[in-house]
């Protein structure tokens, strides 16, 4: 469960209105048959189409998938925007998931990828999401982690959405070791960075991660409690 107190600090939340995201459409597609099977086993416990409607996607944005890795969520943004719009899939050149990344660009016509997030037009993307591994950033070097973050805002249009996913720690915990940031520590450090916290959501709530082990530990089958956070560039 989310502190209470910290969605007291920063102030009150407002409900995202309707979105324009066609979630029935977006399930059918990522059940298509060309996409990986293993992408799939991942699909019951991130519920991409309940949280990227929760986030306020729509059909046509022009997005920025940050650390994308391999590129699930690269992919599943890929058929949410459609072929109006475009998903620029953020790797370093030289990342261990370089070779996937490729390929999976190479299957879909809207993605294009990015070394840098500072070679983007300032104030040209709809929409950035930071999909497990806001921690990484965060636990190993704060301040370079807040550079990131001023990245983002200044690719993001006036209004644009920030979506930032990752597994909740416990405050106090080790939570490096754990590839985990506790709720409180990630809002702080994302309103340090200029953002505005405008909801978040117990989609992705998992009471029976107690946050004592990783992610990776076999207990949890791939499914951590998270933090789920809409943010905007005011």
């Amino acid at each position: 469960m989310k502190s209470i107190l910290s969605l007291l600090a920063v102030g009150c939340l407002v409900c995202s209105s309707a979105s324009a995201l066609d979630t029935a459409a977006l399930e059918r597609a990522m059940a298509n048959p060309d996409r990986p099977a293993a992408d799939k086993e991942r699909d019951a416990s991130r519920q991409a189409p309940a949280v990227l409607d929760f986030m306020g996607l729509e059909a046509g944005m022009t997005v920025l998938d940050v650390n994308a890795s391999a590129g699930w969520y690269t992919e599943v943004l890929s058929y949410a925007v459609g072929s109006n719009g475009k998903v620029y899939m953020q790797n370093r050149p030289d990342g261990r998931s370089a070779e996937a990344a490729s390929a999976r660009a190479a299957r879909l016509s809207n993605v294009e990828e990015l070394g840098a997030i500072s070679d983007l037009a300032a104030n040209s993307i709809d929409f950035a999401i930071i999909g497990l591994n806001l921690h990484d950033f965060h636990n190993r070097d704060p301040q370079a982690a807040q550079g990131l973050l001023g990245q983002i805002m200044g690719a993001l249009k006036s209004g644009g959405i920030l979506a930032v996913i990752d597994h909740e720690g416990t405050s106090g915990a080790d939570n490096a070791t754990l590839h985990r940031i506790a709720f409180d520590e990630a809002v702080k450090a994302l309103l340090q960075s200029g953002f505005a916290l405008v909801a978040t959501s117990e989609l992705l709530d998992n009471p029976a991660d107690d946050h004592s082990v990783g992610p990776f530990d076999a207990s949890l089958g791939r499914n951590t409690d998270r933090i789920v956070l809409k943010l905007l560039k005011l």
